[in-house]
């Protein structure tokens, strides 16, 4: 079968499509024909090597995929699932770790996964769409809903929010009747982040980001939960926003974060989580059940995955360098 493929860690040039074998399920997991793949933030960083991991090579990419049951391992086929049914993937497998990082990645024509790691699909979700959902709109779904709890009429400042985990917080945040400030990189990404429901849309590196905050939120104020700032910051970028964030949110808010794209050890000041009694909440990854949840929503026209291309896995090279140049809107999604 075909595969999207590195054999050492470097930029674009080092990947490429190959043959390879294609997997045999065992018993307990079944084979798919995957339809569509994702990539995500991780994948420029395994494919450079900067993630301190040690990549088993060759290594594929893409953790998010959704396609068709070709096949059950032996032992297998009175469990309720049969051939032909349409599922998404679940990458984190229990005991192997995530796809394309621990285990071959989805970007192939074929991959066997255990029968616990697969979602059924509504029949009005598509391929594309559900291929978007689980690494970024799993774990946006987590922070907004099980970890921030964010609410009506409450304003949240999402920074980064250009891309999959971003865009998706956005869509969710005004489902749920919040009010959003988002940053974007380019004039061009911030008309498209007020178009996805963003009620302001503000450059993602401007030095005046706390002034630009508090102009639209207000100036908070120490022991007055009723003057200004925001009640939630979604910061998975860690770097020089993350002291800059402590000055806009409000007394009590809560900064929830996934992740640092700009740096894990930023400079802080402790002052502002002391005497505004701010909460520092982390998020990791997403629930089995917010998988189910998102393909419900997606299928009833509550949600609509933010797609920037569709392209085939031979154009893998060209995706990635798009990611790695922060030129994506949403999810970039692979063909067979």
């Amino acid at each position: 079968m075909k595969a999207a493929l590195y054999d050492r860690h470097g930029g674009v040039e080092e990947l490429y499509l190959g043959e390879v074998p294609t997997p045999e399920p065992a018993s307990g997991e079944a084979l798919i024909r995957i339809r569509a793949c994702a990539l995500n933030g991780f994948d420029p960083m395994m494919l450079g090597g900067t993630t301190g991991l040690r990549v088993p090579l060759p290594m594929t990419p893409c953790g998010d995929a959704a396609g068709e049951i070709a096949a059950l391992g032996p032992e297998t086929e009175a469990v309720g699932w049969e051939v032909g049914e349409r599922v998404m993937i679940d990458p984190l497998l229990e005991g192997r770790g995530m796809l394309g990082e621990k285990a071959p990645g989805a970007a192939s024509e074929y991959l066997s996964i255990p029968l616990g790691n697969l979602v059924r699909m509504p029949a009005n979700v598509s391929f594309e769409q559900a291929a978007a959902l689980p690494v970024a709109y799993g774990t946006a779904l987590r922070m907004i809903e099980d970890r921030a709890r964010v609410e009506p009429d409450e304003t949240v400042l999402v920074l980064g929010a250009t891309g999959g985990v971003g865009s998706c917080c956005v869509q969710l945040c005004k489902r749920i009747g919040a009010r959003v400030i988002a940053t974007g990189g380019s004039t061009r990404k911030r008309e498209l982040l007020r178009a996805l429901g963003a009620d302001h849309a503000l450059p993602s590196r401007s030095v005046e980001l706390v002034r630009q905050v508090r102009e639209i939120a207000g100036r908070p104020r120490y022991h007055d939960p009723d003057a200004g700032g925001v009640d939630v910051v979604i910061n998975y970028i860690g770097g020089s926003t993350w002291a800059a964030c402590l000055k806009v949110l409000r007394y009590q808010g809560r900064m929830v974060t996934c992740g640092a794209t700009a740096g894990y050890d930023p400079p802080t000041d402790i002052r502002y989580i002391w005497s505004f009694e701010q909460s520092i909440i982390g998020s990791d990854g997403w629930s089995g059940e917010g998988l189910i949840r998102l393909l419900d929503m997606v299928a009833a026209g509550e949600l609509d995955p933010v797609i920037h291309a569709v392209r085939p896995i031979g154009r893998i090279r060209e995706a990635m360098r798009e990611l790695m140049a922060r030129e994506v809107f949403g999810k970039s999604i692979l063909t067979p």
